[in-house]
């Protein structure tokens, strides 16, 4: 009997330290995983000894966005690391690069063959231009559906316009530096718009071609502001930001009250790593496997003044602009509705008159929205055919509607639903 209860003690005092241990070694390890936490940025004291890294503090880890954001909001991540490619491959592409009308083409195939992964970055370098676009057209897409230029943050719509303008003029002079057909036929035609400026447009554009007609210095001059421009990019794109960071990021639900708001990492840094893996996927298989067909087969004929193309026609993402230029059938009138059919994103934020950010709770304004990216894939569909009577019919309608979603129904329809909205029964 003494010796069962002597057996029972031992097994309880086992179970006892068994407990107290495992006690010890949970109470150690919970201590353990707090302090890795306390180690993560998030958790970090914030860093307010120095300008610099309280600023980077405050606008890459605490920065407070709604909690609302979707993957639709990554795409202004998306089209900064697109920016930061573009540039690193074009200064690589720059040290091999010879701008001479005699040598410009043979340095691209020189680029291709012989140097060291050169066909990588010159694939890169030429898709990315379109990935870049690609991406910022859904940018400004999400930005028209969620009403992102209404107040507050007209400055932050209008500086992205100015960004948009000055990408155009970095892809339109980046594409002329490959020397083929399209570059120099297309340099001519674009150039040539110049001379419908009253008085003064042949001697400017006498001044930008370097002489009478597009020669050396023409491609010397494009190739120096296709390099200098990106730069100038990267500087409104941090004036962008700040502007973005001074107002706060809009969201699905329009509120900008700020009670739900939480911090930019972890949870946006990894939603944005995880669309970054989507897009490079989506990248890499143009590169990898499709690396042409975004560009024009003929641009890999080279230059030749005394032969001109059968269809000259601009990259897939000035087509909707270059059928606005061909649906008016005054010259100068076509170069003005081309201009202004970018311009027009200005005006915008001052003609609103809808009380409702998203779009979706306006169903009247969804049906006109929707209706536009439809114009705009017609216009770019448009600006790839030859000139026809029915295509040139076809592009002044959707023209009409282009410019009337912006300057009429954008206003027109804001004061409709405000009127529904404080619509009062008389009964």
């Amino acid at each position: 009997m003494e010796v069962n209860v002597l057996l029972n003690m031992s097994s309880l005092n086992k179970s006892t330290l068994f407990f107290n241990l495992s006690k010890d070694l949970t109470k150690y390890l919970l201590l353990g995983i707090s302090s890795m936490k306390n180690l993560l940025p998030l958790n970090l004291p914030r860093i307010n000894k120095g300008y610099l890294f309280d600023l980077l503090d405050s606008h890459l880890i605490h920065y407070a966005s709604p909690i609302t954001l979707t993957y639709a909001w990554s795409f202004g991540s998306l089209a900064g690391i697109c920016l930061v490619i573009q540039m690193i491959s074009g200064i690589f592409l720059a040290m091999h690069y010879t701008p001479h009308i005699d040598l410009a083409f043979s340095s691209i195939e020189y680029i291709m063959r012989d140097v060291n992964n050169g066909w990588l970055i010159r694939y890169i370098h030429a898709n990315g231009a379109s990935m870049f676009f690609i991406v910022v057209y859904a940018h400004i897409g999400r930005g028209l559906y969620y009403g992102s230029y209404m107040t507050p943050r007209e400055l932050l719509w209008c500086s992205g316009v100015i960004i948009l303008l000055l990408m155009m003029g970095t892809a339109f002079t980046g594409y002329v530096l490959p020397w083929g057909q399209m570059s120099f036929w297309g340099a001519t035609v674009i150039t040539n718009m110049v001379t419908a400026i009253p008085i003064a447009g042949k001697a400017i554009v006498q001044w930008l071609w370097g002489g009478y007609t597009v020669s050396n210095p023409t491609l010397n001059r494009f190739f120096s502001i296709h390099f200098v421009l990106p730069f100038v990019i990267a500087g409104l794109t941090l004036i962008h930001l700040a502007l973005l960071h001074k107002e706060g990021s809009n969201n699905p639900i329009g509120s900008d009250t700020g009670i739900d708001d939480i911090p930019f990492y972890p949870y946006f840094v990894s939603k944005d790593v995880f669309a970054f893996s989507c897009f490079l996927v989506f990248f890499a298989t143009f590169v990898f496997y499709f690396p042409n067909v975004l560009n024009h087969p003929d641009n890999y004929i080279p230059a030749d003044p005394l032969e001109t193309p059968a269809h000259v026609v601009p990259e897939w993402y000035f087509l909707p602009f270059y059928a606005i230029l061909r649906s008016i059938p005054h010259k100068a009138g076509g170069i003005v509705a081309m201009l202004g059919a970018i311009l027009v994103l200005l005006i915008i934020p001052f003609n609103n008159t809808s009380e409702v950010r998203n779009t979706t709770y306006r169903p009247l304004f969804k049906v006109f929205f929707w209706l536009f990216l439809s114009d705009f894939a017609l216009l770019m569909w448009v600006g790839q055919k030859p000139v026809r009577d029915s295509f040139i019919l076809l592009g002044q309608i959707a023209t009409v509607y282009y410019f009337a979603f912006f300057l009429i129904l954008i206003p027109a329809v804001g004061v409709i639903e405000s009127k529904l909205v404080h619509y009062k029964s008389k009964a």
